[in-house]
């Protein structure tokens, strides 16, 4: 046999192999009246183990292209042209064919294992059940008159709470803006994927944190864009490093997480600010700030936001309430020149022709009514609480064997293990015991790190979570 897997591409055997058993059925290389080679033939001839070989033939079976029949072997299905059955599609060369790229398998794991599993969970980042203002929001529900119409509203989202939004964020981030220049999106996610597919083009560079939430989003690649990594410090980026990467590269977009930056904590400082300003005006080159945390401030204290410091126009502004309020809501928004914001709503409605008229309503009323602020002050309580919780867990279980800043706001600790390990292995045994967290290399590209989300579960279980993540890290 001729044929030998590629290992050195990241597509499984299996799937190579039957990829190729499926091209050799179409071209003759395997005719219709002999039988395919045995499983424990192919598994020696290609030097796999049986199980691969076994997957293969599962996945050619599915899609009809063949039968197995104990004593007779596996044969080519006698109906794969359709006499008496149609052919299956082959799924999996249009699922990898497909142009949008996947998330990271990691990613999916720890997405599949927060919901299908009972873990402690330390990696989603949003906020638990409890700390949700359901009261508030079914009093709006079940007490207030619906307002707006259950058609398709305004592109730019409902007028209404577009007004709203612009007294909001005046009052609680000094941002000077007209309900033109507010776009409502699906959370920030939709804002972020609008600006990225609509304002950049592929081959274009941008500049990221490094670590951050956007290091290893798919929507980058997805766009084709060329991505350069700004080191974030215990106070965030360094302005002279976005001065060096667009000598090199000249790049077309900053994208940055000022305030209580997911995932190391940390926030720019003022002269930081103004320094990233004052470079984004002299090179013409936007700044899309992402400000899901400000409001969570423990100490109360509010560093200017670049929006609100933003002179020229050269500030995209997103923030929603999903960190802060429910995930559940999906109401965002984007704050921009109204060219840009009217760009952006074009595409928005392509996508989805417009945002859900229900929970703009609900999110309106509560932005306007007093236990908004009640819920802010209750959130901000309870978030500080449960990071010194971590940071006790952390100092009684890992003493001497991490190190981390404590953030002052915000939903994450960034953790440095210092011992040596195996990071799967290390991801796989935390399950095993019954804790998940965000493991390091998703979200930057120094080794040896760890994102823990405090604002999923309750202080005892906060506590026992990181008490596992210690027993699966001692256990290597």
């Amino acid at each position: 046999m001729d044929w030998k897997p590629d290992r050195t591409v990241k597509k499984a055997i299996y799937k190579q192999l039957a990829e190729y058993i499926e091209k050799g059925i179409a071209d003759g290389t395997f005719p219709p009246d002999k039988p395919l080679p045995s499983e424990r033939y192919l598994a020696n001839a290609l030097s796999v183990n049986r199980s691969t070989v076994v997957n293969a033939y599962d996945e050619l079976e599915a899609m009809g292209l063949i039968e197995r029949n104990r004593g007779s072997g596996t044969t080519i299905s006698k109906d794969i042209w359709g006499i008496t059955r149609k052919r299956i599609p082959s799924w999996n060369r249009y699922i990898e064919a497909g142009s949008f790229l996947p998330n990271l398998p990691v990613t999916q794991k720890i997405r599949k294992e927060a919901i299908e599993h009972k873990l402690i969970n330390l990696a989603t980042g949003e906020l638990s059940e409890d700390l949700f203002p359901k009261s508030a929001l079914r009093e709006i529900t079940a007490t207030r008159s619906f307002i707006g119409s259950l058609g398709y509203d305004h592109p730019l989202g409902s007028d209404i709470l577009r007004t709203t939004l612009s007294r909001h964020i005046k009052k609680s981030r000094g941002i000077e803006t007209k309900p033109s220049s507010i776009l409502i999106t699906s959370g920030a996610q939709q804002a972020l994927h609008l600006i990225v597919q609509c304002l950049l083009k592929p081959g274009d560079a941008v500049a990221i944190e490094d670590p951050s939430y956007n290091f290893n989003l798919p929507i980058f690649k997805t766009a084709g864009l060329q991505i350069h990594y700004l080191p974030v410090n215990k106070d965030g980026i360094n302005p002279d490093d976005l001065q060096v990467l667009y000598k090199k590269h000249r790049i077309k977009m900053i994208f940055l997480n000022p305030d209580f930056h997911n995932p190391t904590g940390s926030s720019l400082d003022l002269k930081k600010r103004e320094a990233i300003l004052d470079i984004s005006s002299k090179l013409g080159i936007p700044v899309v700030e992402d400000d899901p945390y400000s409001l969570t401030a423990f100490s109360g204290d509010k560093m200017p936001t670049l929006k609100s410091l933003d002179k020229n126009g050269n500030v995209l502004y997103i923030s929603s309430l999903s960190k802060i309020v429910a995930s559940g809501l999906r109401i965002g928004w984007i704050v921009g020149p109204t060219s840009v914001i009217e760009r952006l709503s074009d595409a928005k409605q392509q996508i989805d022709f417009g945002h859900s008229s229900f929970t703009q309503w609900i999110a309106n009323d509560f932005l306007e009514s007093p236990n908004f602020n009640l819920h802010i002050k209750h959130l901000v309580k309870e978030l500080e609480t449960r990071r010194d919780t971590i940071v006790q867990s952390l100092n009684m279980y890992l003493k001497d064997e991490v190190t981390f800043s404590i953030p002052q706001g915000g939903i994450h600790l960034w953790c440095h293990v210092l011992k040596e390990y195996n990071e799967t292995q290390l991801l796989e045994e935390s399950i095993k015991r019954g804790v998940i967290y965000v493991p390091g290399s998703t979200m930057g590209s120094k080794k040896g790190f760890v994102r823990f989300t405090y604002a999923r579960e309750d202080v005892h279980s906060i506590n026992e979570g990181i008490k596992r993540f210690a027993q699966a890290l001692n256990s290597f």
